[in-house]
């Protein structure tokens, strides 16, 4: 038997080799990333300060590595916060794959903005924007994400005079029970420092003092003080008896409410009608 020439196996060894080849061609590059259900929603809300969480869906056509997301807190056109969420979602490849994360920062800073806001009302648009960053394999890929949402103005709280009383107990001597109401109009509790006070009745001041130190008011509720002060001969003068005759007394109750960012002078003034004597 005779064998094959050198040639010969050499050009069918080489056949062989083109066609293994073309049989096993190199996989095709994977396209980019898509990203859906973009939604951005109130995690906490404050005076001064509020929490967003960013959420989303992305889709990748194989398998790829969502590593973090670069982003920027956006309040009524203003960047007020940058930073960077790692986040480490594995991408099965075709599968829309849920992902979130969540930034906080102050979006009012200084007395005047908050004191600004609270007379403009209505409401300002909050924001997560930024970049996505994708691996697959030892290629990285970025991605644009943004998506924005309405929150109510902070506004300053408010203190009004819930109730006033005068009881009489003799012609020298009328007990007065204030009650202060420190409205919350915000959809979120509010923190105060502190409610000062000071009463005066015919222009004489009779008390002053503080009240509500580090309490809290519940979202649209209203926290109340009640403040209880004597018109007599040793608080008032020696003419007390002329003045409660009168059987109406004026007066005033004068301070200011504090907390973060938050400085709200009063002055409630009025007349006192008298009840009769206990």
């Amino acid at each position: 038997m005779r064998s094959a020439p050198r040639a010969t196996v050499h050009l069918l060894t080489l056949a062989a080799w083109l066609a293994g080849c073309a049989s096993t061609p190199p996989p095709a590059p994977v396209g980019p990333a898509s990203l859906g259900a973009e939604e951005t929603t109130v995690a906490a809300q404050g005076l001064t300060e509020v929490k967003l969480r960013y959420s989303g869906q992305l889709t990748s056509p194989g398998a790829a590595v969502l590593e973090k997301a670069d982003y920027e807190l956006v309040s009524d056109g203003q960047v007020v916060q940058k930073g960077s969420a790692p986040l480490g979602v594995t991408l099965a490849p075709h599968a829309p794959t849920p992902f979130s994360f969540q930034a906080e920062a102050a979006y009012v800073r200084t007395p005047e903005d908050l004191r600004a806001l609270s007379q403009r009302g209505g409401t300002l648009l909050v924001a997560l924007r930024g970049t996505l960053t994708v691996r697959v394999g030892d290629s990285v890929r970025t991605l644009p994400f943004a998506a924005s949402r309405p929150v109510r103005v902070p506004r300053l709280p408010v203190v009004r005079l819930e109730s006033l009383d005068g009881a009489r107990y003799s012609e020298e001597q009328v007990d007065l029970l204030l009650r202060l109401g420190v409205e919350n109009p915000n959809p979120f509790p509010l923190r105060l420092d502190g409610l000062t006070w000071a009463v005066s009745v015919g222009g004489r001041k009779l008390g002053e003092g503080a009240q509500g130190k580090y309490d809290t008011v519940d979202a649209s509720a209203t926290g109340v003080y009640p403040l209880e002060v004597a018109v007599t001969k040793e608080t008032w003068g020696q003419d007390v008896r002329a003045l409660i005759a009168k059987g109406t007394l004026p007066y005033e109750v004068a301070g200011e409410l504090t907390g973060p960012l938050v400085h709200v002078p009063y002055s409630l003034s009025g007349d006192v009608k008298l009840n009769v004597s206990r």
